[in-house]
């Protein structure tokens, strides 16, 4: 490796002098480096590539989907528009998310990398004990109509023997996250009902008192935190939430 990097800078002082006036060669260099230099830089690129993805790919395969929609609907559902902010919705989800995915976590850790690290396995035998993990888990939570569906269009696009245990991550992923989506509007319309309610208690007494210009909203407000307080909402709705993954 050493004497390659010496032979590629060799080169590139060569070219820089006056002597050597015509065009460098990459080609020389090119020739110069071997398929194991080539390969590793593949390697490195690809690692680089993966870190960059990694939110996305936390929000593709883990429970954070789930979190972030029902506590944003939530906060909508109380009239609040920016309490709790953003940053303490984001943060609360994913802390929960590392909560509810440390089994995952763990397995991945002692399966896939710890062995790679160790050099007892290959990149590619590690890469498939690490997706082994949060394949069982996208599993055990995708509903069965929405894989049915994804399925389907892989089915129509030349796929076969397609299954849940066997399916392949392009088509377990994208069904596991519209579950996700729609378990988080189901739990979020669950939650906004009371608070509809005291809505249009508030509203039917202000307008049978007169108070037209005195927006229902406003007065509904502080019993709507009242009410979440007293019952514990916090809670009672993150245990929920922990408790609906299986």
């Amino acid at each position: 490796m050493i004497r390659h990097a010496l032979t590629t800078l060799a080169l590139l002082i060569a070219a820089a002098t006056p002597a050597a006036a015509q065009q460098l060669n990459l080609g020389g260099i090119t020739e110069q480096l071997e398929g194991q230099t080539i390969g590793t830089i593949i390697q490195m690129f690809g690692l680089l590539t993966i870190l960059s993805l990694a939110p996305g790919i936390l929000i593709m395969v883990t429970s954070f989907t789930r979190f972030i929609i029902v506590f944003s609907i939530l906060r909508s559902g109380m009239g609040l528009a920016s309490t709790p902010a953003n940053l303490i919705l984001i943060s609360l989800s994913l802390f929960m998310t590392f909560y509810v995915m440390a089994p995952t976590f763990d397995r991945a850790w002692n399966e896939g990398v710890q062995p790679l690290v160790a050099n007892e396995i290959g990149e590619a035998e590690a890469l498939e004990r690490i997706s082994d993990p949060f394949r069982d888990f996208m599993v055990a939570n995708v509903r069965d109509k929405d894989f049915d569906l994804f399925a389907d269009l892989a089915r129509e696009r030349g796929q076969t023997d397609i299954s849940v245990e066997n399916a392949d991550l392009r088509v377990l992923i994208p069904a596991f996250m519209i579950s996700e989506i729609r378990r988080g509007f189901e739990i979020g319309f669950l939650i906004v009902l009371p608070f509809l309610v005291i809505d249009l208690i508030v509203a039917t007494i202000t307008m049978s008192m007169g108070m037209m210009m005195l927006s229902p909203l406003v007065v509904s407000l502080p019993f709507k935190i009242l009410f979440f307080v007293l019952i514990d909402g916090w809670n009672l709705l993150v245990g929920s939430l922990v408790r609906s993954f299986v």
